[in-house]
């Protein structure tokens, strides 16, 4: 019986630290850096996406589209998702929409397992956003992929003041 418990306390005591270490990553209580807004890569810097917890589960990321450099069609009306492949769904505004979903906190600097949509072609990829710091600047390199994250693409995206 000693026996038996001196081996639970012994995996008890190393299994305990990574268990809080993980705690702390994924932890609502503690801010990330990858929460915040970002500008996007495209040459123009045309939208500003704002990453935080997402509502329906706190541990994970979220992140949707708070400007846009240009929200209007030359008519005046509001840009939507006009290129979605559900038909239900074309009409929804882009300023609002949600681009990044459900990321998960693997370490300090990168966050996987989650999904980007393109809506300007109406599709939906895997992404993992890292986070580097470059000249006192920090910046989110977002890779959206389909099947391996070999065969994608990365973007670069600068935190924004606002």
């Amino acid at each position: 019986m000693k026996k038996h418990l001196l081996s639970l306390l012994t995996a008890l005591i190393f299994t305990l630290p990574s268990v809080v270490f993980s705690q702390h990553l994924t932890s609502p209580e503690t801010s990330s850096k990858v929460e915040g807004t970002w500008l996007t890569q495209k040459e123009e810097k045309n939208a500003k996406i704002e990453i935080k917890r997402c509502v329906n589960n706190a541990e994970l990321y979220c992140g949707k589209i708070v400007w846009l450099q240009t929200p209007n069609y030359e008519d005046g009306t509001p840009k939507v998702d006009r290129n979605n492949p559900s038909l239900a769904l074309t009409d929804r505004p882009l300023l609002g929409l949600e681009l990044l979903s459900n990321f998960s906190q693997s370490d300090e600097t990168t966050w996987e397992d989650g999904t980007i949509y393109n809506p300007e072609d109406g599709e939906t990829y895997n992404c993992t956003i890292t986070f580097i710091q470059e000249d006192g600047v920090d910046k989110l390199n977002v890779r959206g992929y389909v099947g391996f994250s070999l065969f994608g693409k990365t973007q670069t995206w600068v935190r924004s003041s606002q």
